[in-house]
């Protein structure tokens, strides 16, 4: 059962916990847990002899902490002072949740081990090679000379996927008047099938009004 603590900046809140802590080294069980460390940090400083539970319980807290914390500290400290009340009122549930998720002392858990392995995945993936290139010339073959071949390009350049990236073109005399596109591409091997290309995006509508069909003129690898 959850147990609850109030004004601990003051003598009666350090009194209500003294006599908690009467016959016990810890808030919660025989062993140190986060409600410890919430107590711990309500808890302005050491009460002394005053309050001699509450002197060596929060003694016991401190030297986990240290030890957990092995760097040198210098002593800090905090001005100014709200009204206890306010922050109280203040305080979102999103904190408690933050404030139950901290656990400075537990072991770890399947879900942790989960995450780590999850994490050390996404790193391996990053890390894969990445996938090989391809330099491709393509023949791209109007239907007639009366193809306007500006437009033609245009339709050409106008396919973008992840992966191809169009180069430097020409024109390129075949015989009656007519001419066709003779294009570089670069390719991602993993992400892009010229056959695809050629097959679902260059020669079907609305290109093929301008193109007839293509023709790979020469594939090598980068």
């Amino acid at each position: 059962m959850a147990v609850t603590f109030s004004d601990l900046h003051t003598e009666s809140g350090l009194k209500s916990l003294n006599d908690f802590l009467t016959g016990k080294s810890y808030i919660s069980g025989d062993k140190l847990t986060k409600d410890d460390i919430k107590v711990y940090a309500a808890v302005l400083k050491n009460p002394g002899d005053s309050f001699p539970n509450v002197s060596q319980w929060y003694n016991c807290v401190s030297s986990h902490l240290a030890a957990s914390f092995p760097g040198k500290a210098v002593g800090v400290s905090l001005a100014g002072k709200a009204d206890p009340a306010q922050s109280a009122e203040a305080k979102s549930p999103a904190a408690d949740d933050d404030d139950d998720d901290l656990d400075l002392f537990g072991d770890e858990t399947e879900e942790d081990k989960k995450a780590a392995e999850e994490r050390e995945a996404a790193k391996k993936s990053a890390k894969k090679k990445e996938s090989g290139k391809s330099s491709v010339l393509m023949d791209v073959k109007p239907w007639d000379d009366e193809t306007d071949m500006k437009q033609l390009e245009e339709a050409v350049r106008y396919v973008e996927m992840p992966g191809l990236l169009w180069g430097a073109s020409k024109l390129v005399a075949v015989g009656y008047g007519i001419k066709k596109l003779q294009i570089m591409l670069t390719i991602v091997d993993d992400l892009v099938s010229v056959d695809t290309l050629i097959e679902e995006y260059l020669t079907v509508e609305p290109r093929n009004e301008y193109i007839q069909s293509c023709d790979i003129v020469a594939f090598n690898k980068i």
